[in-house]
């Protein structure tokens, strides 16, 4: 009586292990895609932020007056990394950049002063930029507000636009494949127990009680196989610094990470519950001739 016992405990035992690799694998797959998708958008962000706006001010500007014009712009939505640039400091940037002197060419210092910032990612397109610029223009002492070409602008955009688009297409594909996957595996994995169903229907058991264990034994091996996908990534990140990728740890920080690993874990079990209820279902259903097929 005890061998045949335990040969069912290591068939059920290696079920579960065939299952939960499947299923790793494919939340694995899916995590990957997820931590793409972040990095590429804080990446878009990065460069949607890297837009530099220049205000230069009147001659007769004092310094007083250029720190009240750098604050008030400090303290809009629109800038970021706000620094007031002084003549010399001007003067100093441009021959260290061009090796040129103009104070020894012209005799004085031709240059002004300037704020410069940078603009907030949600202000990075070319109706928000004109915004910003009339808005700056509009201030007393202010002179001139240089911006990038608006071409510029909009290529930008749009090439953010399109890499977006792609992983967000990706990233669906990658869901419905993963759910496939999963829910064959799962499906295999009732099927070989379909006699034992059809068993327990005729000793009387309740569609309810022969689906309750197969749908919480799937959900547990979903959420162990998110588990460790998750940790996995988890140790990939956090050795991403050791690995030449430091970008990687750059781009994506813990909180996206934990959120991630949380939607592995809940996904994995709703999928793999919900591809076990319609498995027992279906073989609930079935007259005993079928279980043949």
């Amino acid at each position: 009586m005890m061998k045949p016992q335990n040969e069912v405990k290591i068939s059920s035992w290696a079920a579960h292990t065939t299952t939960g690799v499947s299923v790793t694998l494919a939340l694995l797959t899916l995590g990957l895609i997820a931590l793409i998708w972040i990095a590429a958008a804080t990446e878009s962000r990065r460069m949607m932020g890297k837009i530099e706006i220049s205000v230069v001010l009147a001659d007769n500007v004092g310094d007083d007056r250029a720190m009240e014009i750098r604050d008030a712009i400090a303290k809009t939505k629109f800038a970021q990394n706000v620094r007031y640039i002084s003549r010399r400091e001007a003067l100093d940037n441009w021959k260290e950049t061009t090796g040129e002197d103009l104070e020894h060419v012209f005799g004085v210092n031709p240059l002004s002063p300037e704020v410069a910032f940078t603009v907030a990612a949600e202000y990075s397109t070319v109706g928000g930029i004109e915004g910003i610029k009339k808005s700056v223009s509009d201030v007393a002492g202010v002179e001139e507000v240089g911006a990038p070409d608006k071409k510029l602008i909009e290529s930008m955009n749009a090439n953010i636009k399109k890499l977006t688009l792609a992983f967000t297409i990706i990233a669906a594909i990658m869901l419905v494949i993963s759910f496939v996957l999963i829910s064959n595996t799962v499906r295999l994995s009732i099927y070989s127990k379909r006699f034992t169903i059809h068993t327990m229907q005729l000793v009387g058991a309740t569609d309810g009680f022969i689906r309750r264990p197969f749908i919480v034994s799937n959900a547990l091996v979903g959420a162990v196989s998110g588990l460790i996908s998750g940790a996995l990534l988890s140790g990939l990140l956090a050795a991403s610094g050791h690995m030449g990728l430091e970008q990687l740890s750059d781009l994506i920080d813990w909180k996206w990470m934990g959120i991630i690993d949380a939607g592995l874990i809940i996904g994995g079990a709703l999928i793999c519950a919900l591809a076990a209820l319609v498995a027992t279902t279906r073989h609930l259903h079935q007259d005993y001739e079928e279980l043949f097929k």
